[in-house]
C-alpha cells in the first residue's frame, strides 16, 4: 500500500510539472502574439493577456506544490542541520504539522471561494466561470496535503544540508 502510494505521488508530481510547463509555455507563445496584434496589426486581442493571468494562476500554484515536494521552496537549513538525532525528526514533524494545518485551512477556505463565484462569469471569456479559474488553489492545497502525507510515511523532512563539494564549487544539486 505505502509502496502504491509513493508511486501515486511520483506521478502526480510529474504532472504538476508538465501541466505547469505547459502553462508557461503557453504564455510565452500566447503574450507574443498580443504583442504582434497590438502593434504591428493595430488591432488589439483582447483574449491574451487575460488567458495569460489564468495560466499565471495555474503556474503559480502547481509550481509552489512542485516546488514543496522537492525541497525548493524557501527554507532556512541553518537550525535542522544542526540538530540531530530526535529533535531534528521533532523539527521535521512540527514543520509538517504546520504544512497540513496551513493547507487544510486554505483547502477549505478554496473551496468556498469556488463554490461563490462559480456562476460568475469572466468578461473576457463569457463561458468560463470565475470559480473556474480559482480551481488550482483548492487542487494545489488537496496535492500539498498528498504530498505532506508522503513525508510523513518517507520520514523525509529536510533537503539534505550541501556537501563539502557543493559548497566549495558553488553549485548546489536538487538531489
Amino acid at each position: 500500500m505505502t509502496d502504491a502510494y509513493l508511486r501515486a505521488m511520483e506521478a502526480l508530481h510529474r504532472a504538476c510539472v508538465v501541466i505547469a510547463g505547459t502553462a508557461l509555455v503557453v504564455i510565452t507563445l500566447i503574450i507574443p502574439y498580443g504583442v504582434f496584434t497590438r502593434y504591428v496589426l493595430n488591432s488589439a486581442s483582447s483574449w491574451p493577456e487575460p488567458m495569460a493571468i489564468l495560466l499565471m494562476i495555474v503556474i503559480s500554484f502547481l509550481s509552489a506544490v512542485v516546488c514543496y515536494r522537492e525541497h525548493l521552496h524557501i527554507g532556512v537549513g541553518m537550525l535542522p542541520n544542526a540538530l540531530t538525532g530526535v529533535h531534528r525528526v521533532l523539527l521535521g514533524v512540527v514543520i509538517e504539522l504546520a504544512m497540513l494545518a496551513t493547507n487544510l485551512l486554505m483547502l477549505r477556505f478554496a473551496i468556498s471561494l469556488v463554490q461563490r463565484t462559480w456562476y460568475q462569469s469572466i468578461a473576457e471569456f463569457p463561458a468560463v466561470s470565475v470559480g473556474v479559474s480559482y480551481l488550482p488553489v483548492p487542487i494545489a492545497s488537496f496535492i500539498m496535503v498528498l504530498f505532506i502525507i508522503e513525508r510523513f510515511i518517507k520520514g523525509d523532512w529536510f533537503a539534505p544540508p550541501p556537501s563539502e563539494d557543493e559548497l566549495v564549487h558553488g553549485t548546489v544539486s536538487s538531489e
